[in-house]
């Protein structure tokens, strides 16, 4: 079985159904296994012996709706590809502290992420999202750069 993770666009907290014991039961309910929810933005670790990403997303987009009634766009990353993009330490330079925000964004057709630096002195982070979604569309989503590690962590 391989570890994935499904990252879940425009999840918040504030939405009962969109919180880990209900996305956990839902993932399950959908025959994954290891299902592990991390952090309350929308990231759900599992396994699977299915190695079509593409198949494994539209099957959780479905299942999201028809399980908890809400239709949200679903990027999936196996663990290979998490640690390939940990390993080649994109943000180098970059302080991960304040001023600084360091962003990873994900492309559901599969394009290599995307590792942005903000600096929020300088920058609004709302004006930065909305223009990303302006230029890519809903077919996206983004982390920390300590969420990918939270992740990667939990995916073992």
């Amino acid at each position: 079985m391989t570890t994935y993770v499904a990252l879940i666009r425009g999840v918040g907290p504030s939405n009962p159904n969109m919180r880990g014991a209900k996305l956990k039961a839902a993932f399950e309910a959908m025959g994954f296994k290891g299902v592990v929810p991390v952090i309350s933005s929308g990231n759900v670790v599992f396994r699977s012996g299915s190695k079509g990403v593409a198949a494994l997303e539209k099957k959780i987009e479905k299942g999201l709706l028809k399980r908890l009634g809400f239709s949200r766009a679903v990027i999936v990353r196996s663990r290979e590809r998490l640690e390939r993009l940990v390993a080649k330490d994109p943000f180098k330079k970059a302080k991960d502290e304040p001023p600084y925000y360091l962003l990873v964004t994900f492309f559901k057709d599969g394009r290599d992420e995307a590792c942005t630096a903000l600096d929020t002195s300088s920058r609004d982070t709302t004006k930065f999202m909305a223009g990303l979604d302006r230029e890519h569309g809903t077919g996206i989503t983004s982390r920390t750069w300590k969420t990918v590690g939270r992740i990667l962590k939990a995916m073992g």
